[in-house]
């Protein structure tokens, strides 16, 4: 035993390697399938174009579940919801595995989203656990950048293995091993997370809830109408205006509520609104993007006179270095904290990813100049990953750390499902059936989707600027007193 770390650093060391093996099963799922989705097509007998339906699926139940279990969270106690959509995020994933149908599966697959709030509610729950310490808001941050380095690794660790086993073993047992990954996160839980009650007063918000839902419902319903209908639809729009309109009698009903599901009083200050709103530019590329890079790499520049040529094992083998820089871009985040202060290394990170995406507009014609691109984003997109949850945490009231940090999440995955029907637009193939390369995106479409997401993340440093100095580490500076001009 290490006898030079205080007792509260050992317990809190404790804590966080039992929820890294939760974030090793949530990089587990989020890089495993990847490989495999032509694999998986087959396996169902559906069209490859139809996998984007699990795409749309999913994020639409991540944005709906993140804020109710948020909520949940700070009114019955982090571990107990964490362990809630752990046992969820396992049923499905079984679901998955076992699946008869194309309809099935993607019911399963859309409930899997309920992992998206794992990050979240461990950062709340280390805040939670270090209060008191008179180094909170670092220690959270270095629990944090720990948390996202794991996932990553998971990232990479969970490609490798389909990718290795998809052609030596069947479907369903190759589906079965995320199941067994997430079954084995609910024993952790169990037996490694404290139950602490939870802070929150005050009752479920039923009419936030149906409101908040309503809203995200239709929002997402039309966006994912313009992928399927296309822009000149007049349904998608109206389903967009329809859902813009509920956000009226939502923020109405929301301020009036002491115990609100949505806090829109706290997300409107300035020490929540820029970070929320980040949130919502950066999925634009950490979401959004992700298809259209793997797309753009299995191109073959031979017909269309752009793309990669590569095949699904390199496109993993890309995939895996992206992630790599993810990763060191999560475990240098205090160091860069430490060098350019929270703030600072915020701003440096969205720059970073604004910089790495805009390499793409003039340098895209090899794996060198792909790889750069893609490490320059990589890096600050992981110290974003990392940063964000804890500095919502920061700037939040005790009893209302869950639902701020789960907001992070939220806010991000409503900008990739954004993204995601924009670029979707944006990639649409032109030109005749019968002509060379016939299905495929015009580059003009990678074009706008790499300037998208470079700008998306200028206007995000922009908005970072914003956000008020972070008063931390100090032991008599109250939790509640967090953001200073």
């Amino acid at each position: 035993m290490n006898r030079s770390l205080p007792p509260g650093a050992r317990g809190l060391a404790t804590i966080v390697g039992f929820l890294v093996v939760v974030e090793l099963a949530s990089g587990v799922l989020q890089g495993y399938y990847t490989p495999i989705f032509s694999d998986i097509a087959d396996h169902l007998g559906i069209q490859d174009a139809d996998v984007n339906w699990f795409e749309a699926a999913q994020l639409l139940v991540s944005a709906l579940c993140v804020p109710p279990l948020a909520r949940l969270g700070d009114l019955v106690g982090h571990k107990k919801v964490l362990l809630l959509s752990t046992a969820v995020t396992a049923a499905a994933s079984w679901g998955v595995a076992f699946a008869p149908s194309f309809e099935t599966f993607l019911v399963a697959w859309a409930l899997q989203g309920f992992y998206v709030v794992w990050l979240p509610l461990e950062v709340a729950i280390i805040y939670r656990r270090t209060a008191g310490s008179g180094r909170q808001g670092v220690l959270t941050r270095r629990s944090a950048a720990v948390l996202v380095g794991a996932l990553e690794l998971a990232v990479i660790i969970g490609a490798l293995t389909s990718g290795m086993l998809v052609e030596r073993t069947s479907m369903t047992v190759l589906l079965a091993l995320p199941a067994i990954v997430v079954t084995l996160c609910l024993l952790v839980i169990w037996v490694g997370i404290d139950d602490v009650p939870g802070e929150a007063t005050g009752g479920f918000d039923w009419p936030g809830l149906g409101l908040v839902t309503a809203a995200l419902l239709l929002v997402m319903g039309g966006l994912i109408a313009v992928r399927l209908q296309g822009p000149a639809s007049v349904l998608p729009w109206l389903l967009i205006v329809a859902g813009l309109a509920v956000l009226v009698p939502f923020h109405r009903v929301e301020a009036s509520r002491p115990d609100p599901m949505i806090d829109v009083r706290l997300l409107a200050t300035r020490g929540q609104w820029p970070v929320q709103l980040t949130a919502f530019l950066f999925g634009i590329s950490v979401l959004g993007a992700q298809i259209p890079l793997s797309t753009f790499a299995r191109t073959d520049p031979d017909v269309v006179g752009y793309g990669l040529g590569a095949d699904a094992a390199f496109v993993s083998t890309l995939v895996g270095v992206y992630v790599v820089f993810l990763a060191v871009g999560a475990f240098t985040l205090p160091l860069s904290a430490r060098l350019l202060g929270p703030r600072g290394a915020l701003v440096t990170a969205a720059l970073l990813v604004a910089l790495g995406y805009g390499l793409f507009l003039p340098l895209h014609d090899s794996t060198t100049q792909t790889l750069v691109n893609m490490a320059v984003a990589g890096v600050g997109s992981g110290a974003l990953v990392a940063a964000l949850p804890a500095t919502a945490a920061a700037a939040a009231p005790p009893d209302r750390t869950g639902f701020a940090t789960g907001m992070t999440n939220a806010t991000k995955t409503v900008g990739g499902a954004f993204a995601s029907s924009v670029f979707a637009i944006a990639l649409a193939s032109t030109g005749s059936l019968d002509e060379p390369g016939a299905g495929q995106a015009p580059l003009s479409g990678y074009l706008t989707v790499w300037a998208i997401c470079s700008v998306s993340a200028v206007v995000a440093a922009a908005v970072l600027l914003m956000t008020p100095r972070i008063v931390e580490d100090a032991p008599e500076t109250p939790v509640e007193a967090v953001p200073v001009p």
